[in-house]
């Protein structure tokens, strides 16, 4: 049967078993660190972006972490309640709210595991550089192909 009768590629077929052992793993990690923690895996993410950019607009974290706004302020809300940010509307544009991480939220950041177990960081800083610079390459380059806005741009696989 050809691709046009909706036989998928072998390749495709093997990019979404890996795919779905990859989701698996990082499901499985992220209720690992939500025990640890009682933090998700996004809320870690948008802490240590606030964390790296300083006081910061909704607008700038969402770009940095590669959210959707209505994801990133949903995520700073429970953060906010928390104690782990504060968020502050601007004086000049009452439409831009800042956020800041509290010494909680530091505190908390700096006692978080790492995102990746420490198995994957170990074997991914074995690799050669051009090796790991083609494997980030790759991952970049499918999630581009995943991406539902860039499939104008795409080929098709």
């Amino acid at each position: 049967m050809s691709e046009r009768l909706g036989k998928p590629p072998q390749d495709a077929a093997r990019l979404m078993k890996s795919i779905r052992r990859i989701v698996r793993a990082i499901d499985s990690r992220s209720k690992q660190i939500v025990r640890e923690t009682g933090l998700t895996i996004p809320q870690i993410v948008v802490l240590s972006a606030v964390r790296d950019l300083g006081e910061v607009t909704t607008l700038a974290i969402s770009r940095y972490v590669d959210l959707s706004a209505a994801t990133t302020v949903m995520i700073l809300e429970k953060l906010e309640q928390r104690g782990l940010v504060t968020r502050t509307r601007s004086r000049i544009d009452r439409r831009v709210v800042h956020t800041a991480l509290t010494p909680v939220g530091a505190s908390m950041l700096a006692a978080a595991p790492p995102l990746l177990h420490d198995h994957f960081t170990a074997a991914l800083r074995a690799l050669s550089r051009d090796r790991r610079a083609a494997i980030v390459a790759a991952f970049d380059e499918v999630a581009e192909l995943l991406d539902p806005s860039s499939l104008d741009a795409a080929p098709p696989l």
